[in-house]
C-alpha cells in the first residue's frame, strides 16, 4: 500500500515556519498581484481602486479580480499570461533560474504563497505522466472559480510554452460544466478540453515533459532555501489543511485533533473554516476525492486496493462514499 500512495508525497507541501494566511490575512503585497490586475484593467478601460495598505488580503484580491471577469471573453486567459514569472521577489527569479520544465513546477507548487496565492498547485509525477493539480487555497467564492482556475492554467501554458520555446501538449480537466462557448479555452489552452471531470488538472505525457533550457545558477531558489522569503512557504489556511489530511490520508485526524493542534478550541475550529465557505468534513472529502480520482484514473488501481488505501475496511463503504463524493460509481469513473 505505502508503494501504492508513494507518488502522493509530491502532493503535500513543504512545512513553513509560519501560520497559514486566511481569507482576511493581510499579506500579499499590493505592488504584486494587485498592480498587476490594476495595470491590466487600465488597458481593457476598468478603473480599479488602488489599496489603501501596503499589504492586502486573499479577499481584497478577489475583489480586484472579480469586475476583470467582464473584460472580454478573453481576458482570464490573457491575464494569465501576465501572471509568471511575474514581479515577486526571489520567486519569480527562481522561476527564471529553474533549468527543466519539472524544476519549474517544483517550484511554482512549493512557492505558491508567494506566486499563485489564491490557488495552490500540486504536482504528481509517475511513470507516464505529470499532473499538476490546482487546489483552493484560502476560500474562493464559487462564481469566480472558473475564472481563476483558467487563469492560473494559462498562465502555467505560457510560461512553459515560452521557456520551452514550443506549445506544451497539455491536456486538461476541469471541475465545472462545459461552458457554451470554449472557443477561447481552445484558442489559448488547446483542444484536450476535459469538462465534469471533479478536479482542476493539467497533464503532460512525461516524455514531453523532459525539457531543458538555457538557465542561469539558481540563486534565487538557493536564498529561498534558506528562507530568505519566508512569506513565499507560506500557505493558505485551505491547503495547509489539504497538506496535513493528505500527510493521514487512511486516517484523518479528528477536527478535535485538529483544533487542539492550531491552539483553539473544536467550535473556534468551526467557524473559522466556515469563515472560508467550507468544514472539516467537506475539506476531508475533497481529499479523500483528489486521491480516489488519481489512484482510480491515472494509476488504474481497482476498486478494493483505493478502498483500502483510503482506509476502507468494507469495498462497498467506498463505492457509496464515491458517488456521494462525484455523483458516479468508481467503476463509471473516466478521467479525461
Amino acid at each position: 500500500m505505502t508503494a501504492l500512495l508513494a507518488p502522493l508525497d509530491m502532493l503535500r507541501g513543504e512545512p513553513a515556519d509560519m501560520p497559514p494566511y486566511e481569507i482576511d490575512t493581510a499579506c500579499l503585497p499590493a505592488t504584486d498581484h494587485a498592480a498587476l490586475l490594476a495595470e491590466f484593467a487600465h488597458h481593457r478601460g476598468i478603473a480599479l481602486p488602488w489599496p489603501q495598505q501596503p499589504l492586502i488580503s486573499p479577499r481584497e484580491l478577489l475583489a480586484l479580480t472579480e469586475p476583470l471577469r467582464d473584460a472580454g471573453a478573453d481576458s482570464a486567459f490573457a491575464l494569465g499570461q501576465l501572471l509568471l514569472p511575474g514581479h515577486y521577489g526571489l520567486a519569480s527569479q527562481a522561476l527564471m533560474q529553474a533549468g527543466e520544465l519539472v524544476d519549474l513546477l517544483r517550484l511554482l507548487c512549493r512557492y505558491a504563497g508567494r506566486l499563485t496565492p489564491l490557488l495552490t498547485p500540486r504536482l504528481l509525477v509517475d511513470e507516464q505522466e505529470l499532473i499538476l493539480v490546482w487546489t483552493d487555497a484560502c476560500g474562493l467564492p464559487a462564481g469566480l472559480r472558473g475564472f481563476v482556475v483558467d487563469l492560473h492554467m494559462s498562465a502555467v501554458v505560457s510560461l512553459c510554452a515560452w521557456r520551452a520555446g514550443r506549445r506544451l501538449p497539455w491536456r486538461f480537466s476541469f471541475d465545472r460544466t462545459a461552458p457554451r462557448d470554449h472557443a477561447q479555452h481552445a484558442v489559448h489552452l488547446g483542444t484536450a478540453l476535459h469538462f465534469g471531470c471533479q478536479v482542476d488538472a493539467m497533464r503532460l505525457p512525461l516524455a514531453q515533459a523532459d525539457v531543458s533550457w538555457p538557465a542561469t545558477p539558481g540563486l534565487a531558489a538557493t536564498a529561498l532555501a534558506r528562507q530568505a522569503d519566508p512569506q513565499a512557504l507560506r500557505r493558505g489556511l485551505l491547503a495547509a489543511l489539504g497538506d496535513r489530511l493528505m500527510a493521514q490520508i487512511a486516517e484523518a485526524p479528528g477536527l478535535e485533533a485538529l483544533a487542539l493542534e492550531a491552539g483553539m478550541s473544536p467550535a473556534t475550529y468551526k467557524r473559522r473554516l466556515a469563515r472560508h465557505g467550507t468544514h472539516y468534513q467537506a475539506e476531508v472529502d475533497r481529499v479523500r476525492t483528489q486521491v480516489a480520482l488519481y489512484l482510480l484514473g491515472p494509476r488504474g488501481q481497482g476498486r478494493d486496493a483505493v478502498a483500502r488505501a483510503l482506509g476502507y475496511f468494507d469495498g462497498a463503504n467506498f463505492r457509496r462514499s464515491f458517488k456521494r463524493w462525484t455523483g458516479l460509481t468508481p467503476g463509471h469513473w473516466a478521467p479525461g
